[in-house]
């Protein structure tokens, strides 16, 4: 991935206002997703999420996904509208060593009596800018004679509040 983009990723990710959720596939293959608060990038650009529960959905969708090379989807929603939707790969999971002992410290200095399944790291291959002004953009871009009707019939004055 660019280095570009993964600045993109580390700022909204740095901002406390972001909200970040995963998405998984379960063994039907619907969709499941859920917030992920502690969500944050490494070194190598890779996403780290923070599994709390052993028993979670979410924790066992992500072993689905690791065994059976199934991807999974980051939303990354900031401010002013922004979005970024970032699809991967499980590539790891670490359940002891020093990286899970410096996340299980910091979840419990933040939750207290907390317990920490997992910490999932998911290598980004794909990004996609889903803020709407850019998806408008893009939209009439690629098909330019698309319109709706209530735009060519409502003028300008009624959508300002009127």
């Amino acid at each position: 991935m660019p280095d570009e983009l993964q600045m993109q990723i580390a700022a909204l990710l740095e901002d406390a206002a972001t909200v970040a959720t995963i998405a998984t596939l379960d063994e039907n293959g619907a969709p499941r997703t859920v917030p992920s608060p502690f969500l944050r990038q490494d070194a190598a650009g890779r996403l780290v999420h923070l599994e709390l529960l052993e028993t979670s959905t979410t924790h066992r969708n992500l072993l689905r996904s690791i065994w059976f090379d199934k991807p999974v989807s980051v939303t990354l929603s900031g401010r002013n509208g922004m979005v970024l939707v970032i699809t991967g790969r499980p590539h790891k999971a670490h359940v002891s060593g020093p990286l899970f002992s410096s996340h299980y410290r910091e979840v419990r200095s933040k939750l207290g009596d907390a317990d920490l399944a997992a910490v999932w790291l998911i290598e980004p291959e794909q990004l996609s800018d889903e803020t709407y002004v850019t998806c408008k953009a893009r939209e009439e871009k690629l098909h330019p004679f698309h319109l709706h009707l209530d735009r060519l019939a409502v003028s300008p004055s009624l959508t300002e509040g009127d």
